[in-house]
């Protein structure tokens, strides 16, 4: 059973390893190809292009530790949904039309 969890980590460890090496040399020839040629700016080797991408993962993406962050929102608009009268209800979906579909016509209105 140890022998399992050791070639089941072992695997993961090279495919780690694996992909951060895919993922700069990827950079690197996208810099190289683009840059130069767009910006004049220099080439980078293939240690400047993983410091690019380890800062670009700090600046825009960070290291969470948890993966599951977003689930504590959907959690608290999920209990400020349920505390929402039907009236409050139907003018956040109105609103929501509005903010992303703002083209797109109302839905009719019910006449009671």
């Amino acid at each position: 059973m140890k022998t399992y969890w050791l070639i089941r980590r072992l695997k993961f460890v090279l495919f780690a390893v694996a992909a951060i090496l895919v993922f700069g040399f990827v950079v690197m020839i996208l810099w190289n190809w683009l840059m130069p040629a767009l910006f004049g700016w220099r080439l980078i080797n293939f240690w400047q292009a993983l410091g690019l991408l380890v800062l670009c993962r700090i600046l825009f993406g960070g290291f969470r530790g948890r993966p599951a962050g977003h689930m504590y929102w959907r959690r608290r608009m999920m209990e400020r949904w349920e505390q929402m009268t039907p009236e409050e209800r139907e003018k956040f979906r109105e609103g929501m039309r509005r903010r992303w579909h703002p083209f797109q016509p109302s839905p009719p209105e019910e006449k009671a």
